[in-house]
């Protein structure tokens, strides 16, 4: 038998039909008339080509067909509200799986330590982490969320600014001590440079100091190329040049003092980093939880 919605439709009446006891109970719980309800109901006899009620002025009663019929499709009845209750209370409780495009600096560099927490406050939730230089397609890749740094290209994904970090010139102490410190932007052409090229565009970026609105380009040059951000900051924290790298990946290495900011008199460079899902409609509280607890960490 082939299923169309009109064959569900009848089902769900005669349940209605049955658990009321009669046309007009049923009638009102579905906002039908009572002739509605009956139309529906013979339609379904006609569907199934056997009648299931048997009807008199005073009562309503499944004949023998009708009761082995009801009893082998009410069971899929109470599995579809179930699913749809399942499906609804992921809107307001953080459970199932979460898949998750991250950005591969941030999610090394920023996100992995605090991992264990997030898992911790969500015991009901499975994590999968895919980190790529390039960002999914996330309905073809069933992706639920992509944290990704850079503009967001407009699509019918909805991206959310989660933050602006900036963009930082540095170095190890130790090259610093070996090459000198560069004091003033011109200086820079005198030093090894880490270039990064651009995995999306395949272009090299080009290095630049911001304040207010002057902006002044650097003459970075240097035999190293990078298309990882990840292997661009281990060569610097190796003492092979200086670097152009984000804020928020580096945090931790300031303050430690494994790597020195160069110019923090010209604080005007920034990147924005997005949180990027299919859809606004009906968000899950899955995607949500790990977009508050991603704006936890960066700003903790």
């Amino acid at each position: 038998m082939a299923f169309d919605g009109r064959l569900l439709s009848g089902v769900s009446t005669l349940a209605a039909v049955v658990e009321s006891g009669s046309f007009v109970k049923a009638a009102d719980a579905l906002g039908l008339s009572a002739s509605g309800v009956s139309r529906a109901i013979s339609r379904l006899e006609a569907r199934v080509g056997v009648r299931l009620l048997d009807r008199t002025t005073r009562s309503v009663r499944l004949t023998d067909e009708g009761a082995r019929f009801y009893e082998q499709v009410a069971p899929h009845l109470d599995g579809i509200e179930e699913a749809a209750t399942r499906a609804s209370g992921a809107l307001s409780t953080v459970r199932g799986r979460l898949r998750v495009d991250v950005d591969p600096i941030f999610s090394r560099m920023v996100l992995a330590p605090h991992l264990k927490q997030f898992m911790t406050r969500y015991p009901a939730l499975e994590l999968e982490l895919i980190t790529r230089d390039l960002m999914s397609d996330l309905v073809a890749d069933g992706i639920d969320l992509a944290i990704r740094f850079g503009q967001q290209a407009s699509s019918s994904r909805i991206a959310r600014k989660l933050m602006e970090t900036r963009v930082l010139t540095v170095a190890t102490p130790a090259y610093l001590a070996e090459h000198g410190t560069p004091k003033t932007p011109a200086e820079i052409a005198g030093h090894l440079c880490i270039q990064f090229r651009d995995p999306l565009t395949g272009r090299t970026f080009g290095w630049e100091l911001h304040r207010g609105k002057k902006i002044v380009p650097l003459d970075a040059r240097g035999p190293l190329l990078m298309s990882d951000a990840g292997t661009m900051l281990d060569a610097c924290l190796a003492g092979a040049g200086i670097a152009q790298v984000l804020a928020l990946s580096v945090k931790d290495l300031l303050a430690e003092g494994r790597l020195v900011e160069l110019y923090p008199d010209w604080p005007g460079e920034t990147f924005p980093l997005y949180a990027v899902h299919p859809s606004r409609h009906h968000v899950p509280a899955k995607v949500n939880a790990f977009i508050e607890f991603c704006l936890e960490v960066i700003s903790g």
